[in-house]
């Protein structure tokens, strides 16, 4: 059975989902006014995997909804800059985040809403309106504020100190002070140049943290819901002010379990611009790496310990790939009648310490030296003569439903499977070199076919015309 650390009580907890063997799980999405980081893609990688595990190995439907914050103090100041509507400003970014997640082998959730979309503006009106209804709000100069004294349990999540909580102190900003807890604001009243919609609540736009409440609610149904997750940052304020506009809109716990995925260091350090290493998944392409090592990396820790990037850890994560994949490709060359005892016990012992290790509070980790433990036995059989074809075909099943939870050998098979340079800028190339070699430019024409052959493909000229292939 499945066991997470819950935040919320601070211990870890037998889990299932709470009706009809679904489990309705939400996660804080990236707010889209620039390219998400591998920061940003530690916390969605392990919540792909354990989304994968709460599928694959606990037998659970998941409906999970991720959302995209295209309205806040962030993209409203880049939309200005940008001199463009809203829409149009996080449109890119949207596109990007999402070709990044398929790149790192992320599973499409069910619902990925926008805060900007009618539906989910008018879910936020309506939370506002109950939450005015039931006394936690109060007005000033046309903006809407929740009043955290009227909610007695506010701080629990995050374990604040309420008696040096500042009564009546109002806070606008979409973020703040984590030491400094506030009256935040639900609805922003109308400013000039700013995107305003009213649904009951005035003219304005909502504050950060009413967009995620009414979302959850909207697309997941009746609290409480399953899981809520994110990054360890935001347990406050936004995760603590989450549940304090849904239980005092509802009246009902707003979710039973709380996961929380901890900071990615690099080199040993905080991520800063100004320290130049806040990578993106296009930077970790440029340096020769591979999403499928990256996404390796990621999981290689479990998700409530920090983890530290290097581009030593890449190194050595591209590595390890290469093993677990060349030990699944050495498997389909494998013949020969009967059975091995040995090597039946080694694929067992694998996937009973995979599964356990995952049901222990997903502990990837652990899962990967299961995986590996089985890449040594299996690699030694090999060498040894001591395994038959079907040894080799329940190996292979084994490995495959590892994988089916961690996503990095169909990700590299993918990868694999396409050419590391796009086919119509290695056609574009061809016929440039054609045209050079037809002038008897044979400078240009090698030039071509070197560059080509550095970046992973090489040309054959035959009679009937010159064909590429990858290296």
């Amino acid at each position: 059975m499945m066991h997470l650390y819950n935040t919320l009580t601070r211990q870890e907890e037998p889990f299932a989902p709470s009706h009809d063997n679904t489990v309705r799980m939400y996660a804080c999405g990236p707010t889209v006014y620039a390219r998400a980081h591998i920061g940003n893609f530690r916390t969605f990688v392990c919540l792909d995997v354990l989304r994968r595990t709460l599928r694959y190995v606990c037998g659970h439907q998941v409906r999970q909804a991720v959302n995209y914050t295209d309205v806040d103090d962030k993209t409203i100041a880049g939309a200005q800059q940008a001199g463009a509507s809203l829409r149009d400003y996080t449109e890119p970014w949207i596109k990007a985040f999402r070709e990044d997640m398929a790149q790192l082998g992320v599973e499409t959730p069910e619902e990925t809403p926008r805060a900007t979309d009618d539906d989910n503006l008018r879910a936020m009106g309506e939370m506002i309106g109950a939450l005015e209804r039931n006394g936690h709000t109060y007005r000033r100069d046309g903006s809407i504020y929740f009043k955290i004294s009227t909610l007695p349990q506010y701080g629990t999540l995050a374990r604040l100190d309420r008696e040096g909580m500042r009564d009546g102190a109002t806070v606008d900003a979409d973020e703040y002070s984590k030491d400094d807890p506030r009256d935040f604001v639900l609805w922003k009243a109308s400013k000039p140049e700013e995107p305003t919609w009213d649904f009951g609540t005035g003219p304005g736009r909502p504050g950060w943290h009413i967009e995620c409440s009414a979302m959850a609610l909207r697309l997941l149904g009746t609290p409480p819901i399953d899981i809520h997750a994110g990054g360890i940052d935001l347990i406050f304020p936004h995760h603590e002010n989450e549940i304090a506009q849904s239980e005092g809109a509802t009246g009902q716990t707003f979710a039973r379990v709380w996961v929380h995925v901890e900071h990615l260091f690099v080199e040993g350090g905080k991520m800063s611009k100004s320290l130049g290493n806040v990578y993106t998944l296009t930077e970790i392409a440029e340096r020769g790496h591979r999403a499928s090592a990256l996404r390796y990396l990621l999981l290689s820790s479990h998700y409530r310990k920090q983890l530290n990037f290097t581009w030593t850890g890449m190194d050595q994560a591209e590595e390890a790939v290469r093993r677990i994949v060349d030990c699944r490709a050495r498997l389909d060359t494998v013949s020969g009648d009967g059975t091995h005892p040995p090597v039946r016990d080694a694929i067992e012992q694998a996937r009973k310490a995979f599964t356990a290790a995952l049901e222990r509070d997903l502990n990837t980790a652990a899962a990967l030296a299961a995986v590996f433990d089985l890449v040594r036995d299996l690699n030694a059989a090999i060498d040894a003569g001591e395994m038959s074809a079907s040894d080799a075909d329940a190996a292979k099943q084994v490995i495959d439903a590892c994988d089916q939870v961690l996503g990095v050998i169909s990700l590299r098979q993918a990868e694999d499977a396409q050419p590391p340079v796009p086919a119509e800028e290695i056609e574009r190339l061809i016929e440039e070199r054609r045209l050079a070699r037809q002038r008897r430019d044979f400078a240009a024409s090698d030039r071509i076919r070197d560059e080509l052959a550095e970046r992973g493909v090489l040309l054959e000229d035959k009679p009937d015309g010159t064909r590429w292939k990858k290296k």
